[in-house]
Order: C-alpha cells, then sequence, then structure tokens
C-alpha cells in the first residue's frame, strides 16, 4: 500500500480510525491477533538441552567423568555412581543459575524497552513500543524514535533522522500533506515516518500503517544482527584471574597426587582423588556466580526505581565521586506551580499548590476580580501556547506534557478559563521549545480570521526581542527604565526561588510568510509567571548521605542564577564559599580555566545541555568518576561521555534512555543515591564469596597436601571432595549475593576504579583462614586416625565433617569487612536458610545409613562432634577479633 499517496482521510478510512478518537480496546486486541507484536525477529534463544549440556563442557569435569568410567569399569560401582550424581546435581545448579542471570538480563531488556504514546478511545497513554499496532494514533516528539512506519497527520515543524534507513545523515523536513508521485523510495517520501528513526526536532501526530517486520526496517536484512552478551570489566578480570587460580590447582593437584603416588598409595586411587580435588578447587563457577549476583543486584534496584542498562555501570556506582544532576523533576517535585504573576507593573500573588484548580489571586492582600485589565489576556495565552493537558482522575488532576506548561493551564483555570482551542481558536503553527531558542511560539488564528502570535520562554531570551509592553493603559514602548523595571521583577522572583517565565504577543498579517526568520521579532511583551518547583523531601538527606560517602553532588539547570542558588541553598547542596557558575562564563572559559574552579563549583545555572559535555570533561579530568543526568536529546552527548549515564524513565527521550546505563523510573535524585548505595553493596558481595570460595579452596587442597606431606593416608575420598564442592560452594556462597549493605557503605569513600580483587586485605584473608581451615580439618584427622588406626573411615568422616563446618562457619565471616561479631548473624535470612539445607545434607550422608558405604562414612558421637565444633570454629574465633 502506498500509504504516502492517500489524504489522512483515506488513510483513516482504510484504517478504520479517526484521529481524534484513537482506536478501541477490542480493536487493538483483533490487530495484534491479525499483525502480532511490533517486533523484528531475532535470533532465536538457546535452548534449555544445550544450556544444561553446556555445564559439562569444562575439561576438569570430562576428565573426572571419564575417570568414574574407569572406576565403573573396574568394578567400583558405588563410587562411580556416587561420583556422576554428584556431578549431575552440580550442573542442574549450574543451569538453574544461568536461567536465572538470563530471566533477569530479559526483564531487563524489557524494563529498558523504548515506549510509546498512543492514543486510545480518546485517551493518551504511554505503553511499550512493542504493543503499537496498525491503525494506532501516535505522538512523537524531539527525542523519540519513530515505534512503527507511520502516516503523518500532523507536523510541528518535525524533522526526522533517518541514515539508518538511507545512509543520509541530514535531518527530513516532515509535512502531512499527501503526495501524488509514484514509485518513491523511503527517503522521498516526506509524509512517512519510519520505524527506528529519530525525531530530531519539533513533533508530530501519525497513524500507524506498519509494524514489526511488515516496516521499512523490517524489509533490510542486514540490521537483523543479534546482540552480543556483553561482559563487563569485573567478569573480564575475573576470568583472568580464574585461568590463574586454574594453573596453581593443577600444580598443587599434581604435587598431591605426586606425593601419594611416591609414599605408595595406589596410582588409580590417587588419579581419581587428584581429579575431585581439581574439580571442587578450580572456581571455574566464579564468573557465573558473578553474573548472577549482578543480575539479582539489578532485580534489587529495578524494585528501588532505577534500572540498569548496562551490567557494568553496577561496578562503576561505587566508584562514582561525583554527582551531577538535572535541578528540575529529578530534584524537585516536577509538580510547577505558579506563585506570581507579574502584570501591569504590580505583582500579583497565587493561592493553591501542585496541580490543584482552587486557588485565587490576590493584589496588596486583597482578592483580585478576573476582570482585571490584561489578567485574562495573558493566562488566555499561557493556555495557547502550550502542549500540554489537564486531566482528572478518581477526583485528582494531574498534566498529560511539560510540567511548566501544566502550571499554566491550573493558573488559567483557576480564575476559570477552560479549553479555548476549537472554534474561536486555531492553532495554525508552532516553533517548538527547544533548549537553544529557550521559546515556544504558536501562530493562531481567532473566529474572525485575525493572526496573532503568542511566545513564552525565558525572560532573559523575550525581553531582548520584544519592542513594547502593555499596562492598564495599552500598549506603550518598551524604553530602557521599563526593562529595568521587568528585570527588577524578575530579580525579586528569583530571591524566592521562583522561576520565571515571559510571555509575549504579536499581531501577524496574513500575507507574513509563517515560516519567516523575522516572525519572532518586535514582540509586546504582556508579563512575567513567576512559578515554583518545591525540593522533593527526601533530596536533602540523599545530598547529605552522598557527602559522607565521599560523593559531591552537582546541581545544574537552565533557571535564572538567584533561583538556582536559593533551592541548592534549601537543599544544603551548595556550603558558604561553594561557586555557582552561570551559562554565559562557561563559554568564556577555557578547559583549563574551568578545571581550575571546578573542584568548588556546585552549581551551573542558566546553562545549556551542551555546556554538560564541558563540565564531565573538566570533572573527568581531574580524576573524578561522573554521574550524569539528562532527558533531552542535546543530553546524550554528556551522559554516553560520562562514567555513569543517567536517563529520566518518565521525562526523559528514547535517545537519551540509549545512551545512558541507568535508567531513574520516578526521575528523583535520591533514587541515585540508592543505585550508588546499591551498587556498593554488590560489589561487596562480591568481595564476599569469592572471599569466602578461595579460602573454601585453599583449605581444600591444603588439608590433602598437609596429609601428603606428612606420609598420612588420605583424610578424604573422591566422593567426600565433591560432596563438600556441592554443599559448601552452592548455595551458602549465593546466599552472600542476597546480603544487605554494611551500616557503613555509604561513609567509606568511593572505591578507586583501579583497585584489584584482592584490594583492601581480602587477600591476606583468604590464604590466612584457608591455611587455617587445612590445618584444623587435619588436626582433627589425625587425632581420631591415630586413636583408631585401623578405622580409616572414622577419621575421614571427622576430618570431611570438619571441614564443611569449618566453612560453613567461615561464611558468616565473610559478611563483614570487619569482624564476625560486627553483624548479627541472623540478618540474611538466606544465608541462614543455606547453612541449614547444607548441614542437612551433610547429616544425610554420615547418619543414613543406605548413604554411609557411598560416601565413606559412619556414626559420629558427641565427643567426637565437641571436637569437630572446636576445630572448626576455631580459624573464624582466631580472627574474629581483628579486622585483618
Amino acid at each position: 500500500m502506498r500509504w504516502y499517496q492517500l489524504d489522512v482521510d483515506r488513510v483513516e478510512q482504510k484504517l478504520h480510525v479517526t484521529t481524534n478518537r484513537g482506536l478501541t480496546s477490542k480493536q487493538v486486541d483483533e490487530r495484534r491477533k491479525q499483525y502480532g507484536q511490533n517486533v523484528l525477529e531475532s535470533q532465536k534463544n538457546i535452548s534449555k538441552w544445550l544450556i544444561f549440556l553446556k555445564q559439562f563442557q569444562d575439561f576438569m569435569v570430562l576428565v573426572l567423568l571419564a575417570a568414574t568410567l574407569i572406576a565403573g569399569l573396574l568394578g567400583e560401582f558405588i563410587d562411580a555412581i556416587a561420583i556422576m550424581v554428584i556431578v549431575l546435581v552440580n550442573g542442574f545448579i549450574g543451569f538453574f543459575q544461568e536461567q536465572k542471570a538470563e530471566k533477569s538480563l530479559d526483564k531487563l531488556k524489557e524494563l529498558s524497552a523504548p515506549m510509546a504514546t498512543v492514543l486510545r478511545e480518546e485517551r493518551w497513554e504511554k505503553i511499550l513500543s512493542k504493543e503499537v499496532v496498525v491503525g494506532d494514533i501516535i505522538k512523537v516528539s524531539s527525542g523519540d524514535r519513530v515505534p512503527a512506519d507511520i502516516r503523518i497527520v500532523k507536523s510541528n515543524s518535525m524533522e526526522t533522522e533517518e541514515s539508518a534507513l538511507t545512509g543520509e545523515s541530514l535531518p527530513v523536513m516532515k509535512h502531512a500533506t499527501a503526495i501524488v508521485t509514484d514509485s518513491l523510495d523511503a527517503q522521498d517520501q516526506i509524509n512517512m515516518g519510519f520505524m527506528g528513526t529519530l525525531v530530531t526536532r519539533g513533533s508530530g501526530v501519525g497513524i500507524v500503517v506498519g509494524t514489526g517486520m511488515n516496516t521499512v526496517m523490517g524489509q533490510i536484512a542486514s540490521l537483523m544482527v543479534s546482540t552480543k552478551k556483553a561482559i563487563t570489566p569485573l567478569e573480564r578480570k575475573l576470568a583472568e584471574l580464574g585461568k590463574i587460580l586454574i594453573a596453581v590447582a593443577l600444580f598443587l593437584t599434581a604435587v598431591v597426587v605426586a606425593l601419594g603416588v611416591l609414599q605408595g598409595h595406589p596410582i588409580y586411587n590417587m588419579f581419581l582423588a587428584g581429579v575431585s580435588l581439581a574439580v571442587a578447587a578450580i572456581p571455574e563457577g566464579l564468573p557465573a556466580i558473578v553474573t548472577v549476583a549482578l543480575s539479582l543486584g539489578v532485580q534489587r534496584m529495578i524494585r528501588k526505581k532505577a534500572i540498569v542498562r548496562k551490567l557494568s555501570a553496577v561496578e562503576t556506582l561505587g566508584c562514582a565521586s561525583v554527582i551531577c544532576s538535572d535541578k528540575t523533576g529529578t530534584m524537585t517535585e516536577n509538580q510547577m506551580t505558579v506563585k506570581e504573576i507579574y502584570l501591569n507593573g504590580e505583582h500579583l500573588y497565587v493561592t493553591g499548590d501542585g496541580y490543584d484548580i482552587r486557588g485565587d489571586y490576590f493584589l496588596n492582600k486583597e482578592k483580585v476580580d478576573p476582570s482585571l485589565p490584561n489578567l485574562e489576556s495573558m493566562l488566555l495565552y499561557g493556555m495557547l501556547c502550550n502542549n500540554a493537558s489537564l486531566n482528572v482522575k478518581k477526583g485528582k488532576y494531574y498534566i498529560d506534557g511539560d510540567p511548566t506548561d501544566g502550571a499554566l493551564l491550573v493558573a488559567a483555570r483557576k480564575i476559570g478559563l477552560k479549553a479555548v482551542t476549537g472554534k474561536k481558536f486555531q492553532v495554525i503553527k508552532e516553533l517548538p521549545f527547544d533548549s537553544d531558542r529557550k521559546r515556544m511560539s504558536v501562530i493562531v488564528e481567532d473566529e474572525n480570521n485575525m493572526r496573532f502570535m503568542i511566545t513564552k520562554g525565558a525572560p532573559d531570551v523575550l525581553l531582548p526581542r520584544s519592542s513594547y509592553f502593555i499596562d492598564t493603559n495599552g500598549r506603550k514602548l518598551l524604553k530602557e527604565n521599563d526593562k529595568n523595571e521587568f528585570n527588577q521583577a524578575i530579580n525579586s522572583m528569583a530571591d524566592k526561588a521562583l522561576r520565571t517565565i515571559a510571555i509575549g504577543m504579536k499581531p501577524i498579517s496574513r500575507d507574513v510568510p509563517l515560516d519567516s526568520a523575522f516572525l519572532e521579532k518586535d514582540l509586546t511583551i504582556i508579563g512575567l509567571f513567576g512559578m515554583i518547583d518545591p525540593p522533593r523531601k527526601e533530596v536533602k538527606s540523599a545530598i547529605e548521605e552522598c557527602r559522607q560517602a565521599g560523593i559531591k553532588t552537582v546541581m545544574i539547570t537552565g533557571d535564572h542564577v538567584k533561583t538556582a542558588r536559593a533551592i541548592a541553598k534549601n537543599l544544603n547542596l551548595l556550603p558558604e564559599n561553594g561557586l555557582v557558575v552561570e551559562g554565559y562564563q562557561l563559554n568564556q572559559m577555557s578547559m583549563n580555566e574551568l578545571e581550575d574552579v571546578i573542584e568548588d563549583t556546585y552549581v551551573f545555572a542558566r546553562v545549556t545541555p551542551e555546556h554538560k559535555l564541558k563540565i564531565v570533561k573538566a570533572f573527568q579530568e581531574k580524576g573524578h568518576i561522573v554521574a550524569m543526568t539528562g532527558d533531552g536529546v542535546n543530553d546524550a552527548p554528556a551522559i554516553k561521555a560520562s562514567d555513569i549515564g543517567i536517563s529520566m524513565g518518565i521525562n526523559g527521550t528514547d535517545v537519551t534512555k540509549e545512551a545512558s546505563s541507568l535508567i531513574l523510573m520516578d526521575d528523583n535524585f535520591a533514587t541515585i543515591k540508592s543505585a550508588i548505595q546499591e551498587g556498593r553493596n554488590i560489589y561487596e558481595n562480591i568481595r564476599k564469596f569469592i572471599r569466602y570460595l578461595l579460602a573454601s579452596n585453599v583449605g581444600e587442597i591444603l588439608v590433602m597436601l598437609f596429609a601428603m606431606l606428612l606420609a598420612l593416608p588420605l583424610p578424604l575420598v573422591p566422593v567426600q571432595i565433591l560432596w563438600v564442592n556441592l554443599v559448601t560452594d552452592g548455595l551458602p556462597a549465593m546466599a552472600l549475593g542476597l546480603d544487605k549493605s554494611e551500616g557503613d557503605v555509604m561513609k567509606r569513600s568511593p572505591r578507586n576504579p583501579r583497585e584489584g580483587v584482592f584490594a583492601r586485605g581480602l587477600g591476606y584473608k583468604i590464604i590466612s583462614r584457608g591455611i587455617l581451615i587445612g590445618i584444623v580439618t587435619l588436626i582433627a584427622f589425625m587425632v581420631t586416625y591415630q586413636n583408631n588406626p585401623d578405622n580409616l573411615i572414622y577419621g575421614q568422616t571427622v576430618a570431611f565433617t570438619t571441614l564443611v563446618m569449618a566453612q560453613l562457619i567461615h561464611v558468616f565471616d565473610c559478611r563483614s569487612e570487619h569482624s564476625i561479631f560486627s553483624r548479627n548473624p541472623f540478618e540474611n535470612v538466606y544465608l541462614l536458610l543455606a547453612v541449614i539445607s547444607s548441614l542437612l545434607l551433610l547429616l544425610v550422608v554420615i547418619y543414613w545409613e543406605p548413604l554411609q558405604p557411598i560416601f565413606h562414612t559412619t556414626f559420629l558421637g558427641v565427643r567426637d562432634w565437641m571436637l569437630i565444633i572446636a576445630m572448626s570454629a576455631l580459624p573464624t574465633v582466631l580472627f574474629g577479633f581483628t579486622k585483618k
């Protein structure tokens, strides 16, 4: 279908939809069944069977399976079956861990998926782009990606960048008029918007004519590339560490086997014991456990309203030393309220908060009549030059659109003005707001066919463009002293932390071209709106917590410098000698000059998004790890350049979200603080189970090595070694990944990004605890074996039990950087359950008679347990009183 050739009315008829109502729920369901979801087909997921089989591709596991096969052929059926079962159980655990990680990542992709704004049953709503169907009426604006192929029905200076489809990097201006030409290529269909292209300017409304594989994007096979799984720096570092640890473990295992053979132990027995020891000691599951820990941490972040788009950001969060945050909506409520109006040379005060339409106007403490000269005109202009809508749900008003626009609608409703578009006034042209222009204009035609332009924006932008002003006596020439009075009013409002918006108008003759560059000149300024967006209650304490954590908070805003300063002081963000730098100063500064003052600067006011990139680079040059927030398309370069790019989930554009590594679902600064705390905790939890796993593995190797050096019998048989690995390495290690943060995690300085895994004494803790676990296990074996030299199984059972118990007690020591006594052992319920489960599995193989011959165990008495508990608690107790 050549949709570009059809008039809008014909498109509506063919798709059975109208642009002012949208589709019904029934139509949406029918079309989803007919066309499917609005997604491009991707490479099929790996089957679960292949994921399961992948658990057994490790070289040492294959050697162990071969050894057990030989054991079976030699008649050692019980040992062979037991080892096979343990290997299978280990495989299932690895399989479920990997499945959990994949599901977490899939959920992550879904949460960070692009959104679309659609009109359904006369109501605009935000949905996932994949839920868009043919016939949907969609709305796009600067910074959005077009969610499907659309026939444009309304364009407000809309431009799209279509290089992904056409290779043409220049934006294409869009319009809604039908094109009669036959066989047009996509780049020439300028009344169409295509899936995946970027809206770079303006806004528009369109009807969806193609979804999923039935779009132009869907037809381009070269774009169907499968996404490779990203590996985080920590995972890469641990994979490299794993290779070193494998080499060390294999060397020590070889030494144990060689010593055993030299002492007369059967070669077959030592080979099987060595392979089992290698399988248990090699931390091949470390990268997988790290992935699971990261994905579990990501799930916790989602519950705290932060979506991590890139796993590497979780590691970087713990290193953040500067947060550069937008003010509006992030540090403030994003519920703009007009509190003051400067009109006719007087200050009017407005009551009421938020989006509640109840409120009154006062002049000199007297209630103002709506018939006050110019008041209704000023509020009417604010309603016309506006893209928001005021809606009510369950008796509560809310704004769909920009909060500043919403504040103007609420202010107008307070004197009884309601929706004014339609027959009486018609907006025929819009010059949209953007962060460079700092203004928005609309050309309106009234019921008498008279045209006029309304412009609203920053006062310092509108005043230089104004030649007239209005007071109670009508329109007058704007002289220098009049400008001074306006500037005094702006400063007066800014001192009260009010954000100021100027509004002006200009009559336009019908013969003036609507694309003239001189339209927004010689304006008549009507007045000023003073509005406040109150600080969020939780932000003040969040900034203080960040300060204690060694993280500097910097406010970046386009507001007037006095407004920014007042809000910053209110939030205790700006210290006594802290600097406030304005946008014009940034323009005049070289990078070196900015670097000289950046450490003392806490507020950047009247800045553009382009300034953000300069600010990020200056902080990075001073050695900081920078988190930068943003929502507009122009924020994307700074967000990409920062170490942690943070985009807004509610007000952020799709382009900014794609450039970011973290999305705030509630656009709240306090969520950044929570994400940093969680990021620090995830890294600490990873350190905890590295400490636990490696100390346990060191203990397992050393007990065998020491026994061979002392010419003792094997203290552990292969099946016991594998069982230790199963019951201690799996659940307890995973439960450490769910540990809550220590009380002082936000009182520590940011982590150095170059810090090694074994920094802060971790290497010493692993070696010292590992050696002690090996020694106490060997002592327990020697005591019981020398007292009963004819009962080797008894000694091996005590050694086996001591080793497991020592590791299960040691896991509680790993919960703290300080000592075991600094944390409540019952705080982590998951860890308690994991330890109890492991203990039960241990007791089963000791006391259940059918399993005793399989695991070479025997009954243990009370005196045995007293020895075991004393020995296994010794490593933790000895080091429990120290921080090392």
